[in-house]
């Protein structure tokens, strides 16, 4: 992306729409308004009705123009709104006589925003909140973000930053004195007790149960048990269409199918597996192996059990963990058999039960993202490199209590300090800018 370049794109929805926002960012600004606007370039931050015409003179529409003069603006260069009426011919002859300008052209996804963050606007994490505000379909989702993008994880890793700079400046000073007079007699116990309270701090934040990032992402809920336990009739009822196929033959289902629906006010990936079973078919088998996976990385598990088949129902609890929600499935065509323990008792085929389970889930969902209340982990980037950077920590703790050289701990410190700087975009970002903003939208 060149900074000489003037972007323009579609700010607002798909068309036909009431009305089209169309954005421009760039040292051409100016001139496109002079040349293209009856009224020529507006007043600083004042709407100005005016007719756009293309470059032989032809109206275009007839709308209003906002021009935000830099740095003063969201990209810190010249910026342009037109907003005209939001039907294709009209969109498409606008951006069409933009960009026949030269050094005019349609921005990239997130080119915006990143002009925003490089500009010093905001950091890497509010950028990412930008995406996800965009993005947020749950007010759990919507509150994660806006915080996001008012700087609250920024908060927190500049804290974290700014006490281990104090830190490093301790161990230098450790260095360069090591037997002078006017030294301090102890730095190393100051020293590991800040250390020790940020690594402290760093683990908590790592201990959330990746609850910033399933708000984000949804939850995980994994349906397994027994072959023909009805799980996959269950999932078509939680879905409320035909998500997966259904048939009286055991071991229908081969692989993880997913379903997504909103529960508790948050989003939740629901899944049905296969059979959990011992078999010698060699297809069966990877799917047992898929279901077992999926059972793994779910927030919570439905054990399902029919029944109609009391005999499956024992043999199959080597499966069941204590934490499971244990689901008797197929009431219709029988009780649960004694001694079986079921949170739930239903009819995944004609409903049964099933309104009492959506909304058990529902309460799980909502508890378990209640049980942190701001998380400071929102993507699995901040998660990997919070995870160095705590690693970096402490070895450089290590060093200083084996007494084995300041020069080590301190440089562990930097690599800490780097792997912080590099989550809010200080430092070293060149690697994940591409990955981070090739998820936006176009126009922002």
């Amino acid at each position: 992306m060149s900074e000489r370049d003037t972007i323009c794109a579609l700010a607002s929805g798909a068309p036909p729409a009431a009305i089209a926002i169309l954005r421009l960012s760039g040292s051409r600004v100016r001139a496109l308004a002079e040349r293209h606007l009856a009224s020529g370039l507006p007043a600083a931050r004042h709407a100005s009705l005016t007719d756009m015409t293309d470059n032989d003179g032809a109206l275009i529409d007839r709308g209003l123009a906002l021009f935000m003069p830099g740095p003063g603006s969201y990209t810190g260069e010249d910026t342009l709104e037109l907003y005209l009426h939001g039907g294709a011919a009209v969109i498409a002859h606008a951006l069409d006589t933009l960009t026949a300008h030269e050094s005019v052209r349609m921005a990239e996804p997130g080119e915006y925003t990143r002009r925003a963050f490089e500009a010093g606007k905001l950091d890497l994490t509010e950028a990412e909140g930008v995406a996800d505000i965009i993005e947020a379909e749950t007010v759990a989702q919507k509150a994660q973000a806006l915080r996001q993008l008012g700087g609250g994880l920024s908060q927190t890793y500049d804290q974290w930053r700014a006490e281990l700079t104090g830190v490093l400046a301790l161990v230098e000073v450790a260095i360069d004195f090591p037997d002078e007079g006017d030294a301090p007699q102890d730095t190393t116990a100051p020293i590991l007790a800040k250390l020790g309270r940020v690594i402290s701090e760093i683990e908590t934040a790592l201990g959330d149960r990746g609850i910033g990032e399933r708000i984000r992402d949804g939850f995980r809920v994994a349906i397994i048990g027994a072959p023909n336990a009805g799980k996959s009739t269950l999932l078509n009822r939680l879905a409320r269409r035909e998500a997966a196929i259904v048939t009286a033959k055991a071991g229908t289902t081969r692989d993880v199918i997913e379903v997504r629906r909103v529960l508790g006010g948050h989003v939740v990936w629901i899944a049905d597996t296969a059979g959990l079973r011992v078999t010698d078919d060699e297809i069966e088998a990877e799917g047992v192996r898929r279901a077992e996976v999926a059972a793994r990385e779910a927030d919570l598990r439905l054990f399902v059990l029919d029944a109609s088949a009391p005999d499956i129902i024992h043999l199959s609890t080597d499966y069941r963990l204590d934490t499971d929600l244990v689901v008797v499935n197929k009431s219709d065509l029988g009780a649960a058999p004694d001694g079986v323990s079921a949170d739930h008792v239903i009819s995944a085929r004609d409903g049964a039960g099933v309104d009492a389970l959506e909304q058990a889930i529902a309460r799980f969902v909502d508890q378990y993202a209640a049980s942190v209340e701001a998380p400071v982990i929102t993507r699995q980037r901040h998660r990997e490199r919070l995870t160095q950077g705590l690693s970096s920590l402490k070895a450089a703790r290590d060093a200083l209590e084996q007494d084995v050289g300041a020069e080590l701990a301190a440089e562990d410190i930097r690599m800490a300090l780097r792997q912080l700087g590099s989550i809010i975009g200080v430092v070293g970002v060149e690697d994940v800018l591409g990955a981070v903003f090739s998820e936006f939208c176009i126009g922002k």
